[in-house]
This record gives C-alpha cells, structure tokens and sequence, in this order.
C-alpha cells in the first residue's frame, strides 16, 4: 500500500518563502502582483511571505513602476548583502578560489597553482582551507554570514551518509578521497556552514544554465574542456545535472594511451595536456618552463598565428585533427541525448572555441544523424573561465533558496518521526 505524503503547514509555508525568492532571485526585480501571477500564490500569500523576506533581510526594495490607472507599484529584488559564498574550483593546473556576494558578484579571489601532473590530496586541502582563509579576509568577511562553500573537482562525486562526499578521481589518482571529511577536519570553518561538492563539469554546466548560454534551454550538454575533457547533462529528469565521464568514450580502438589506464579514450586525443604532447611527439616545440595554459596558446598560435605569418603545418594539421575529434565526441551527444544546445566551456574550450568552434560544429554535424542535429545549437559559455567557480558557489545556494532562506541543514540530517514534526507544527502554529 502507498504511503500517503503529508505536508504540514510549515513545509506550505517554507514552499511559499523559496517560490518567492527564487523568483526575485532569477527573474527580479518583480512587483507584488507579477510575483502572484509568477508563482500562483494569492495576494495575501505574497504579502504575507514579502514582510517574512524583507523582515530576514533577504529582500528590499529596488525602485517602483507606474500601473494602470493606480499608484506606482513597488519592486522588490534579492538583497546582495544578505549573506556570502565561497566557490572553488580544484582543476587540473590550479586550485581557485573565490568569494562571492548572495548574487555571486565576485568579492575576492585568490589562485593556488598545481604542479604538473601532481594532485596530492594533502597539498589540495590546504590550498583549499588557505584559499578560503585569504579570500575572507581579503573582502573584510567572517564566517558568520557564510552560506556555504561550493567545490567543483575533477572525477566522480558520491555522497556517504557518514563520511559526506567522496571523490573518485581516476585521472589524478584519487581513489575514494573522503574529501569533505578531510576539509572538516583541517579547516577552521563552523560545522554549521556546508561544504557541497561535486563535478566540476557539473559546476560549469550549472553556472551556464542559471546565468550564461543555457539560459531558456530546455535540455543542454554543458562541457568542461581543460587538461582533460568532461560533459555534464541538464534535461527535465536530471534539472539538476547529471556528470558524464565523456572524455573517456573510446574514438580510436587500440588508440593512444589516456590518464585513465585505458587507450584510445576522446581524452587521449583532446584534452589540452594530451594536444600538447602530440604537438611534442610531431615534432613541434612548447615553449619550456611554463603553465599548460601558455603551452596551448602556443600551439593555437603557431596553427593560426595572429601577424599574418605562415601557419605550422604540423601545428595546424593537429589542430584541425583535435577538431574533429571534438566534434565527431559531441556528435556522440547530439545522438544520444538529443539536446537543445551544446555549450563548450573550460580555459582550454574558451582559447580552442575561440579561434575552431566552426570547424567543431561542421564536423559535429557531418557525424550526427540529421534530424537531432537540426534541432541543436553547439556554442562557446559565456561565463569565461570563472564558470566553475561560480557554479560552485550555485550548489549551497540552491539549497538555500529552495529552503525559503531558512538556511542549509545540517550536512547529514535527522529526520524526525512523522508524530513529533506534527507536534512540533501544532506547538509553533
């Protein structure tokens, strides 16, 4: 027999407080009636929930607008000030770490550089603990007030009921790191304040969904193109994301050898750290001394040199190749998952879209089928490489807006028997 769900008047009402202020939050400022005609809510309902959200803080008014006929109607918009975020983004060539305000406008930053090719768990937390450290500091904030600390990293996220979130990342050698267990341990943060962590790739998508290119998009496929490659789906039955290992999709049988212990993966063929090796074993000459990202810029800029000089050829032949390569992988998107768009992010996508995007299109549709190609657009993101960081910070934010800003509970929750939250609202109500 189906158990029967029972909302109590204070789930009605915490519902009530996160529809308003989602609403104000994406789509503000808003009237008190669009809000009504937004949401569903009755006049009073609104009202009501308004005074709750201006009395918190979390709302203020932002001006008024002239109506018909009747006195000007007040706006109202989400506070800026109410709270702060932190978003971190451990990648493959740094750790960065951002503060943020309640609208995700940058406060602080700071950048902790990574040795090429180590990932020491330890090394990462203190840049981690450190990074948050400084950026509080740097914008004059404290703990209190913190909302959350978003991460985006590389690999598989699986969340345990004790240990909290668990990073498999094969490709930097994590193997089950309890990440979010080492944090609380070595960071001076309040158990109050949460730590969410997830796929980078996620973290990107997200940040494009809420405030870049997937913006109106019903399904996207957000891709994160770093050292290595990753893809993340957002559709009606995954709103929130869902990571896909796409850089490890097999494009060459017997093919090269990828970080991950396998050959012939997308990765081995596309990610920056793999392109500029191949211009290395071809012949070519990455300049020596410097981060993956100067060495990249080389090898586009010897392709296509920007003063009207010669192109390599061998540069440019292995460009146009990894092209095709990205775009026969996204082909393998567009015929899978069928979506609406198709949007390249990450520092390496950014400097390689920038200069081929329409050659990875051409190729994407040459290898798709052509009905769901006709359907789909295949663009660059437009948050630049401070995406992931902003996504990050979207994750304990996305808690907290739905949770009517009542604040993000505790990280692993007791759910009370059904009798004593029903006390519990009859006592308050």
């Amino acid at each position: 027999m189906a158990q029967r769900t029972r909302r109590t008047v204070r789930d009605l009402r915490r519902s009530s407080r996160a529809a308003v202020l989602q609403h104000l939050y994406f789509d503000g400022p808003m009237s008190r009636p669009e809000l009504g005609t937004a949401t569903g809510l009755s006049s009073g309902s609104v009202s009501n929930v308004v005074t709750e959200l201006v009395a918190d803080d979390l709302v203020e008014e932002a001006g008024s607008v002239e109506s018909d006929g009747g006195r000007p109607r007040a706006l109202l918009r989400v506070n800026p000030g109410h709270g702060h975020l932190i978003g971190i983004d451990v990648g493959e060539t740094r750790v960065r770490v951002a503060a943020l305000d309640f609208t995700l406008a940058e406060l602080a930053r700071t950048e902790r550089p990574l040795a090429a090719n180590v990932y020491e768990v330890d090394q990462i937390v203190d840049h981690i603990r450190s990074g948050i450290d400084e950026v509080l500091a740097t914008a004059g904030l404290g703990a209190e007030g913190l909302i959350g600390v978003g991460i985006g990293v590389p690999g598989v996220v699986e969340h345990d009921p004790v240990r909290g979130a668990i990073v498999h990342g094969q490709t930097i050698g994590w193997d089950a790191v309890p990440l979010e267990t080492l944090l609380r341990e070595a960071g001076s943060l309040p158990h109050s304040v949460p730590y969410v962590i997830d796929n980078g790739a996620k973290t990107l998508g997200r940040a494009e969904m809420w405030f870049g290119a997937g913006r109106g998009a019903h399904s996207a496929v957000a891709i994160l193109f770093g050292s290595g490659v990753s893809a993340c789906l957002f559709a009606e039955d995954a709103p929130q994301g869902r990571a896909l290992e796409w850089g490890h999709l097999t494009v060459r049988v017997g093919g090269r050898q990828c970080r991950c212990g396998s050959s012939g993966c997308l990765e081995a063929y596309a990610g920056a750290e793999a392109l500029v090796q191949r211009w290395q074993e071809v012949g070519g000459h990455p300049p020596e001394g410097v981060d993956q990202e100067t060495r990249l810029t080389a090898l586009l800029a010897a392709a296509a040199p920007d003063d009207g000089t010669r192109p390599d050829p061998v540069a440019r032949a292995l460009v146009r190749e990894t092209a095709e390569y990205l775009g026969a992988g996204v082909a393998g998107l567009i015929n899978l998952l069928q979506p609406d768009r198709v949007l390249i992010g990450g520092w390496a996508g950014l400097q390689f879209g920038a200069r081929h995007l329409d050659e990875v299109r051409a190729h994407a549709v040459a290898y798709s089928l052509s009905h769901p190609a006709s359907k789909v657009t295949v663009e660059l993101g437009r948050l630049g490489p401070d995406a992931v960081t902003v996504g990050a910070a979207s994750l304990p934010l996305s808690d907290f807006l739905s949770r009517g800003g009542r604040g993000s509970a505790p990280a692993r929750e007791t759910v009370l028997p059904a009798w004593r939250t029903a006390l519990e609202d009859r006592i308050k109500n």
